[in-house]
């Protein structure tokens, strides 16, 4: 009798999940405090969730489960491969694992730095010897590093946040950067927010919020990165 009551309720959570999975965006956000509340027959579950995902895609509904499973079970990932659940593709042999892993526990500020410094290393020794990228370098960044990227952050944001996602609210604003940084958090009132402080480093950030680019750059930088074919190719060529 216990065995199919249990069974009720994995049907009942796998009906959820599967709705879940076939919504739009808005709905799905809806859906998002109900998926939460139903964490323990997510677990009960098991392994054989994941099975409707592509691990080399870059749906944000596999990223909240494993995130939720993250905080409230963590027994689950006892299985480690669950810690890197998503496949990542490097053309200069970078590791993205820890990228992956500092996005599953929702640290995202420590994502954030690593993105930096992957960014550095993506731009050349003479970016990594100076500390910060010049525009003109990112043309010859790695479409699959940064692809990469973008899908991690994507995925492991309810889809908030990644370079394709503030490309385009920056076509939503008319291409104007003036209007973009107010509407994803990076200036208030007029002034810059101030890094790292100001920073809202959680789910609850603005769309477009992460992962942060230095505007001392300018915009040129920001827009490169943004215009890159990698970028353009995961938007649409919206920009």
């Amino acid at each position: 009798m216990i065995n199919k009551e249990q069974d009720k309720y994995n049907n009942a959570t796998l009906n959820l999940i599967n709705k879940f999975v076939d919504s739009n965006q808005r709905k799905r956000i809806n859906l998002l405090s109900q998926i939460e509340e139903e964490v323990e027959n997510i677990f009960n579950v098991g392994p054989t969730l994941f099975e409707i995902f592509d691990s080399d895609g870059d749906d944000w509904a596999a990223g909240w489960l494993l995130q939720l499973l993250k905080k409230y079970k963590p027994v689950f990932f006892e299985d480690t491969k669950f810690n890197n659940w998503f496949k990542t593709y490097s053309d200069i042999d970078i590791n993205y694992e820890e990228l992956q892993l500092n996005l599953l526990n929702q640290k995202f500020e420590d994502a954030d730095r690593l993105t930096s410094s992957y960014l550095r290393q993506l731009a050349g020794k003479l970016a990594e010897k100076r500390g910060y990228v010049f525009y003109s370098e990112v043309k010859n960044m790695s479409s699959k590093d940064l692809q990469t990227i973008d899908r991690l952050w994507i995925i492991y944001s309810t889809g908030k946040f990644g370079f394709s996602t503030q490309a385009k609210i920056l076509k939503s604003v008319g291409k104007k950067y003036e209007l973009l940084w107010p509407k994803i958090g990076w200036k208030k009132e007029g002034l810059w927010t101030r890094y790292p402080s100001s920073f809202c480093w959680s789910l609850e950030a603005p769309d477009g919020h992460m992962p942060l680019i230095n505007q001392l750059r300018g915009v040129r930088l920001m827009d490169s990165i943004l215009r890159h074919p990698a970028i353009a190719e995961r938007h649409n060529n919206i920009l």
